[in-house]
C-alpha cells in the first residue's frame, strides 16, 4: 500500500462530503442496503460490525443509525476523527480505532459477525501478498460463519474501456455550487491508475480548485476470490449494482 494512501485520506477527510450532492441520504441508503444483506446473510439483527475502511463513517453511521453494533476502523487518523464527529451530531453510538486492513487481527481486538470494506478501498492493496494478509487478518476477525463484505470497481469492464476521466458532477447545496470530477492516468501494463480527485468550488466569481491523488490497482474479481478463498473463506457471491442497489459490486463470503 502506497504512503501516499494516508495522505490522500487524511488530506480529503474535511470535504469528503463534498463528493455527494446530499451526504445524509447517501449514508441512509448505503445503510439500509447493506442492512439487506446483512439480514439476508446472517439473519435478522443487530449485529456486530467492524467497518475495516471506514473513512469519514458512509456506511458506519448508517447502519448504526439502524441499531447495529459498529466499530469504525481506518487507516487515516483525520478520517476516524470526522466519523467520530459525526456520530456525535447524528447521536448514534459508534466506537472507532486507527488500523490498517493488513494488520486488522494484531489491532482491533475481539470478533465481529460481519466485517466491511467498501468504497474501492481493496484496490489499494497494491501487491497480492498484501491482499492475502488482509484477507487473513479480516478472517481472523469474523466469528464462525460470520460475514466479509467488500465494494470495489467493475475492474473487468473499467480495463476494457480505460477511461480517462469522468464526467463533472454538477453540486448546488447550501455549502455553494462544486464541480466534482475524476482523472486517471493507466499504467501501461493497465495493472494499476493514478487517481486523481478535482473538487472545484465556486467563491463568489472565482472557483478554487483542489486536487489528490493516489493509486490504485486493477482488482479482478478472480484474484479477489482466490485471496479469500486462501484465506478459508466460502460461499462467494456478487452482488451487481441493479440487484443491490449499491454503486458498486459487492462481494460477500462467509468465513
Amino acid at each position: 500500500m502506497a504512503d501516499s494512501v494516508l495522505d490522500f485520506y487524511d488530506q480529503l477527510a474535511e470535504d469528503y462530503h463534498l463528493l455527494f450532492a446530499d451526504w445524509r441520504r447517501s449514508i441512509a441508503h448505503q445503510g439500509q442496503v447493506l442492512d439487506r444483506l446483512l439480514d439476508t446473510e446472517l439473519g435478522p439483527g443487530p449485529h456486530a460490525v467492524l467497518d475495516a475502511s471506514c473513512g469519514i463513517g458512509t456506511q458506519a453511521l448508517g447502519l448504526a443509525l439502524l441499531g447495529h453494533r459498529v466499530h469504525a476502523t481506518d487507516l487515516s487518523p483525520a478520517s476516524v476523527q470526522r466519523a467520530e464527529r459525526e456520530a456525535v451530531s447524528l447521536g448514534v453510538p459508534l466506537t472507532t480505532g486507527v488500523a490498517d486492513l493488513r494488520t486488522l487481527d494484531t489491532e482491533v481486538p475481539g470478533t465481529f459477525d460481519a466485517v466491511l470494506s467498501c468504497d474501492n478501498a481493496l484496490p489499494h492493496l497494491l501487491s497480492d501478498e498484501e491482499l492475502r494478509n488482509t484477507t487473513r487478518a479480516v478472517a481472523a476477525k469474523l466469528r464462525p460463519g460470520g460475514l466479509f463484505l467488500a465494494s470495489i470497481r467493475d475492474y473487468e469492464r473499467l480495463l476494457d474501456e480505460r477511461p480517462r476521466a469522468t464526467q463533472p458532477q454538477v453540486i448546488d447545496s447550501p455549502e455553494g455550487r462544486r464541480l466534482v470530477f475524476q482523472v486517471w492516468d493507466w499504467a501501461e501494463d493497465g495493472h494499476s491508475y493514478t487517481f486523481s480527485l478535482f473538487i472545484v468550488r465556486q467563491r463568489g466569481e472565482h472557483w478554487e480548485t483542489s486536487e489528490r491523488r493516489t493509486v490504485y490497482r486493477t482488482l479482478r474479481r478472480a484474484t479477489l476470490e482466490e485471496a479469500l478463498g486462501a484465506a478459508g473463506f466460502t460461499h462467494l457471491r456478487w452482488h451487481e449494482p441493479t440487484e443491490s442497489g449499491f454503486y458498486q459490486p459487492i462481494v460477500t463470503a462467509r468465513r
